[in-house]
């Protein structure tokens, strides 16, 4: 039994790194500092270790092989779920490179309300460390924060000390359109977020008018979405007022059609805060992998990861690369599933050949056609896993000894055995 100390994690998607977990063989206890969202990720049992193909287990280069034979004359395989680390991505991207696949991160749908808003008019976004430092008031819309990293408030706002502030414990906290679950959210002082809720529904016409509040427009409505605008009008007074003022969301919080407008006009919100102090958004993601999916086909293509690679050339559509789109509409004739890091995301049921690598202990509603148990980064072997603010490179570490084999070594694997069919 051996005790490993400041562990990473690719989980959370916020990067704590100050883990404690005990190593029994393969089995792991997060002994310190764990939350609702990386103990039970990091103590998930290992399940079959064997690769198995139509249920049966066979031996590992069997199953690449058999993989190697589904993909060898389809004419627009879709490879999924995409939930590993870069070095596993980059493995990913060869191999749809080799077979023309369409490369779609399961996550990308939500993801497209930052995309979508990003592209076409930029934004000002800053890192968990400026928010750690300077960040004197959070604005939190349309996201419970607290479930999302149970950890956040404790790592980056209440912190004993930061540089340029004084007192953390007068940071203010604000809640726009969902309450908080917990209250991890109250200052150590004792100082409660203020909270002012609407339906999920109401949320864009309620940031459209804070956004026209902040900048100095007639609002003749009384109240908008249930919400009093003398209301709004205080949290506007609050942003121009603070110093450094962070206004943060989840894409995949905002599940209504055209959730992207609700992320632009937030992010030209606080492009007019900064025409008289600074103010930054915080998009929150990380979790599954998904930011270093699309960092990882950003640097490699120019385009996050929703791109087909049939013409020989990266071509990139955030709407009709879509796995189940294109599953519905029987545009592809094979489905690979990549998914290292959660044993609950499993791919759509389909009637096409399906060769799913994922993290050992996954179960089937329909049984794929090739499984091959991989090893989880972070956990069976080292890696790196992008954070939320997309501009660190977590470090991730080996922890135990599971024989698994890592994803960049399956998928090299597949395509090898494509190479010599």
């Amino acid at each position: 039994m051996t005790v490993i100390i400041e562990v990473p994690s690719p989980f959370c998607g916020v990067g704590t790194d100050d883990l404690t977990i005990q190593v029994d063989g393969v089995t792991l206890k997060v002994t310190e500092n764990g939350c609702a969202v990386n103990t039970p990720a990091f103590e998930q049992a290992i399940g079959d270790t064997s690769p198995r193909i139509a249920g049966k287990a066979v031996s590992l280069q069997e199953a690449v092989s058999k993989a190697a034979s589904y993909l060898k004359d389809t004419k627009q395989p879709v490879i999924g779920g995409c939930a590993t680390d870069v070095n596993g991505m980059r493995a990913l991207l060869s191999l749809a490179d080799r077979c023309g696949a369409v490369v779609d991160n399961m996550n990308f749908t939500a993801a497209r309300n930052n995309f979508l808003a990003l592209q076409d008019s930029g934004w000002m976004n800053t890192t968990l460390a400026e928010v750690k430092n300077r960040c004197d008031l959070l604005l939190v819309v349309g996201t419970d924060l607290e479930s999302f990293a149970p950890r956040f408030f404790e790592r980056y706002l209440w912190v004993q000390e930061a540089m340029f502030l004084d007192d953390t414990n007068q940071r203010e906290v604000i809640y726009l359109g969902k309450a908080p679950s917990g209250i991890a959210s109250t200052s150590p002082a004792g100082q409660q977020p203020k909270v002012v809720t609407c339906d999920n529904e109401s949320l864009p016409e309620v940031v459209a008018v804070l956004r026209a509040l902040v900048k100095g427009q007639p609002i003749r409505a009384e109240q908008v979405g249930g919400i009093a605008v003398s209301e709004l009008q205080a949290i506007a007074d609050k942003l121009k007022a603070a110093k450094y003022g962070v206004v943060t969301w989840a894409a995949g919080a905002l599940g209504y059609t055209q959730g992207e407008l609700t992320v632009q006009v937030l992010s030209e919100m606080i492009k007019d805060i900064n025409r008289t102090t600074r103010c930054s958004g915080l998009p929150l993601a990380g979790k599954d992998g998904d930011q270093t999916a699309n960092q990882a086909c950003g640097w490699t293509t120019g385009y996050p990861a929703r791109v087909r690679f049939a013409r020989g050339y990266p071509e990139y559509d955030p709407y009709l690369y879509d796995t189940n789109l294109m599953l519905a509409n029987g545009e592809a004739d094979a489905l690979v599933w990549v998914n290292a890091f959660n044993t609950k995301a499993v791919p759509p049921v389909s009637d096409l050949p399906t060769i799913v690598i994922g993290r050992s202990g996954m179960t089937f509603t329909q049984e794929p056609d090739v499984f091959i148990p991989v090893g989880t980064p972070g956990i069976d072997h080292a890696g790196h896993a992008y954070r939320t603010d997309n501009v660190v490179a977590i470090r991730l570490k080996k922890l135990r000894e599971s024989g698994l084999p890592s994803t960049a070594e399956v998928l090299s694997a597949i395509e090898h055995a494509l190479k010599e069919t």
